[in-house]
């Protein structure tokens, strides 16, 4: 168990202090401090809280985690502070849910010390990439090995990551949903490269921060990489999605509330005039109104999911983990333009968070799939209630 008021000071206190050469210089330059900060959470007890105790975690349950994600999300770095950044810690609960012996002693021990990272390759340039079961990178079957070659985009922190998890095809003619297999591929790996880290409006990133296009060109691995049984890697992506969404919305929550109190702050201290201060306008007291009954809306929202997910397992969870996936987002972008707009020209620049976040996190209603996406699963649930049952778009 975490004491949130001193979760909250800790970050105050020792990682936001690091934001501004984040934001001005990049991950490399901070990454010195940022393992500063790393040792000292492992001393207080507090490294990497969902992950069991024998893998140096605290075994803290979903619903405990939702609110310490809220209190990281505070900062750019706060999670990758605690090691529980993504992608690399559903790629340890997918790990620990499904990996094998050596996969735990080779792959999630290192990963859940802290001593590596890594990254996950699904998406593809090629493919549209709200529908997962659609990809074309082939692991072909030679015996011992799979011989992988394909295209990803996309890839999450691949610059300075030890393996990535890959997709790929494994048995082409399968139904769509059993066709691919997830395969553990170190990036040192023969053939396999890092062709960039792609420009996010702008900002290519770096290290953990960053997203890179990669080439497969014949890469071998051992069949002993799969995780899981062939033809699973469907299934195990959407088990990995649960929780996943979980750490995600509340990291966007916890974003919302830092974005919510810079505007406040910006509103009672900004003069437009001798004695006449921006809080001062109604449209500013709207901006502040709306953004204070979605934010906590939002969190309510994901915590009622977060507890079904754990009381009644992923499947029965499925609309609500859909729901919040868009109505987060959402409100994560409505509130950080409001808060852009009370800040004004400050709001567009790194002297504030403000604006790599309005970045980086625009896509937030993109990937794990677009909200219309999510939008029409939820739909069609509620309107088999009513007796119509909408099997596609019309």
């Amino acid at each position: 168990m975490i004491n949130l008021d001193e979760l909250n000071q800790f970050v105050r206190a020792e990682i936001v202090p690091l934001e501004q050469r984040f934001l001005q210089d990049g991950f490399g330059a901070v990454l010195p401090a940022v393992e500063h900060v790393r040792t000292m959470v492992q001393q207080r007890g507090w490294w990497c809280p969902p992950m069991p105790v024998n893998l140096g975690g605290m075994g803290m349950p979903l619903t405990e985690f939702a609110h310490v994600s809220e209190a990281l999300g505070r900062t750019p770095i706060g999670h990758v502070c605690f090691n529980v950044q993504a992608p690399d810690i559903g790629n340890m609960e997918l790990l620990h849910g499904h990996g094998s012996t050596a996969h735990h002693a080779d792959w999630l021990a290192p990963l859940a010390a802290g001593r590596t990272r890594s990254c996950f390759a699904m998406t593809e340039p090629e493919f549209a990439g709200s529908n997962p079961v659609h990809m074309a990178t082939l692991a072909r079957d030679t015996g011992d090995h799979y011989e992988i070659t394909g295209h990803k985009w996309f890839t999450s922190a691949a610059d300075g990551a030890a393996f990535a998890i890959v997709m790929a095809v494994t048995n082409p003619d399968a139904a769509p949903h059993l066709r691919a297999s997830q395969i553990i591929v170190p990036m040192d790996a023969p053939g396999m490269t890092i062709v960039r880290n792609i420009k996010v409006m702008g900002e290519p990133g770096e290290g953990w921060a960053s997203h890179a296009e990669l080439l497969l060109d014949r890469v071998k691995v051992p069949k002993t990489n799969r995780i899981g049984a062939e033809g699973a890697g469907f299934t195990l992506a959407q088990e990995r999605l649960g929780p996943g969404r979980i750490h995600h919305c509340m990291r966007w929550i916890g974003i919302c509330e830092r974005a919510y109190a810079l505007m406040c702050e910006r509103a009672a201290t900004r003069a437009l005039a001798p004695g006449r201060m921006l809080g001062e306008k109604q449209s500013v007291q709207h901006a502040i109104a709306d953004s204070r009954a979605e934010i906590s809306a939002a969190r309510l929202l994901v915590l009622d999911a977060a507890e079904k997910i754990e009381k009644r397992g992923q499947r029965e969870a499925r609309i609500e983990i859909g729901m919040i996936k868009y109505f987060v987002a959402g409100v994560l972008q409505r509130v950080l333009d409001r808060a852009i707009q009370v800040h004004g020209a400050l709001g567009v620049t790194d002297d504030t968070p403000l604006s790599y976040w309005y970045r980086h996190e625009r896509a937030a209603r993109i990937y794990d799939g677009a909200d219309e996406v999510h939008k029409n699963v939820v739909a069609r649930h509620e309107l088999r209630k009513f007796g119509l049952d909408v099997r596609s778009e019309a």
